[in-house]
């Protein structure tokens, strides 16, 4: 996948309304740093903020809308206007929920992919929960699988990345693989190389300030807990 080079780190650079970061002005600026950093590339969320990203920069922006997330339907581009609406704004690729579950509008997976790749020209990012799932949107047509979604769609709570989930959509041998999902530290990078993975997103633990913030603070005397695991230096 020539968009996204192999050995890729790519920053998802995305805030939830609630967050101090929300908007485009921040998400740009976080993609600048991000690409200080050495990023190869960014996933953004909805028009505005990918319009702000690709005002700054010319690597490659993958281009999403979010609705409403659910176990029971897709809530990741659901449909084509939320498509086209990304990649006029600037993406060079269209991620999208890829589970065979219900879509706004009635269309079907199949469908999408074929009008983004033909009306739009842009390539399609398939992110998935399962194996079943991969099946499903490589016969869909998408040119690449994510484990975006492992974990939220329903089963366990997953609490780290799905190395397993990663591992068995690269031996599908299908097309190329993304991961994503709760990667916060360096060696889950190396890992998820050795795993086969084409390139990795992260989010949270580059662009959430205040999340990195509460990691820290768990750690400090003041933290709950703490008093067990403190040990004062002695005089």
């Amino acid at each position: 996948m020539s968009l996204i080079p192999y050995g890729s780190v790519v920053v998802s650079c995305q805030a939830d309304p609630s967050s101090p970061m929300h908007g485009p002005t921040f998400m740009a600026a976080m993609a600048r740093a991000a690409q200080l950093g050495g990023a190869s590339g960014f996933r953004v969320e909805g028009a505005a903020d990918v319009a702000a990203v690709r005002s700054v920069t010319d690597l490659p922006v993958i281009g999403l809308k979010k609705g409403t997330r659910s176990v029971d339907h897709v809530f990741i581009t659901a449909d084509f206007g939320d498509a086209e609406a990304v990649v006029r704004a600037g993406a060079d690729m269209v991620a999208l929920d890829a589970t065979a579950r219900p879509r706004a509008g009635g269309g079907t997976l199949p469908q999408l992919v074929a009008r983004i790749h033909d009306e739009l020209g842009v390539p399609v990012l398939g992110d998935v929960d399962s194996v079943s799932s991969a099946r499903f949107a490589h016969t869909a047509g998408v040119d690449a699988l994510a484990t975006t979604l492992s974990g939220y769609t329903g089963g366990p709570k997953q609490t780290g990345p799905d190395f397993e989930l990663l591992q068995e959509l690269v031996a599908l041998q299908v097309c190329p693989v993304i991961a994503e999902g709760r990667i916060a530290r360096t060696e889950h990078v190396e890992t998820a190389f050795e795993c086969g993975a084409h390139a990795v997103v992260i989010g949270h633990a580059i662009t959430d300030p205040t999340r990195i913030t509460t990691t820290f603070v768990a750690r400090s005397p003041s933290a709950p807990g703490a008093a067990a695991r403190s040990r004062p230096l002695s005089p």
